[in-house]
């Protein structure tokens, strides 16, 4: 590797700590605040380290883990697009394009490429791989608003119909186990909510 390279991989190192500063809708567990962009990857990269024995078919943890670092980094240029706030737009994935183009053009060209093909694989979430990165990152958010009592569900006044549509799609078809557990979490979430509602 050249100066030049490592001074383009820095300055791309630079460039992404921004991704700290991009907040998400999803509460911390702890529930003192929500997290970031950063915190999020990093969190659902170990969730693929922990449990990829539950992908829907035979995957490479270590590629899952590296889509799963890099696939919300284009939010430092286009910002988080909130499940429940919004709908499929397609301005949005031009933005996210853009961005993937100007953010890991900063890196030397044989890693761009990488990066790049890394970034687009996920998003296609067409390959094996892609497809239980795209569950673990429907999963991680879920298993936040289950443990902090609805998070952005009750936030959002999200509906079961509408958890099973938004999540379920995406998780059952990387990793149906994973599902299979989420049915009995939001079932429960759920009437536990319509309860509370009944008694106010």
């Amino acid at each position: 590797m050249s100066s030049d390279d490592l001074d383009r991989q820095l300055s791309f190192l630079r460039e992404i700590d921004q991704l700290k500063g991009v907040f998400r809708q999803s509460p911390l567990l702890d529930r003192s605040r929500r997290e970031n962009s950063a915190e999020h990857s990093w969190h659902v990269a170990m969730y693929a380290m922990l449990l990829y024995k539950y992908a829907a078919a035979l995957v490479d943890a270590s590629r899952v883990i590296q889509m799963l670092l890099i696939h919300d980094i284009v939010e430092v240029d286009a910002g988080d697009h909130p499940l429940h706030l919004s709908g499929p737009d397609s301005r949005q994935a031009e933005l996210e394009s853009q961005a993937a183009e100007r953010l890991f053009g900063l890196l030397p060209a044989e890693q761009k490429g990488e990066m790049l093909e890394l970034w687009r694989e996920f998003e296609a979430g067409e390959s094996d791989d892609a497809k239980f990165a795209k569950a673990l990152d429907r999963f991680q958010p879920l298993v936040a608003n289950v443990v902090t009592g609805g998070g952005t569900w009750a936030q959002n006044r999200v509906t079961l119909e509408q958890v099973r549509v938004r999540y379920g799609t995406t998780i059952q078809r990387g990793a149906p186990e994973l599902w299979k557990l989420c049915e009995r979490w939001i079932e429960e979430y759920f009437s536990r909510a319509g309860e509370a509602e009944r008694s106010d």
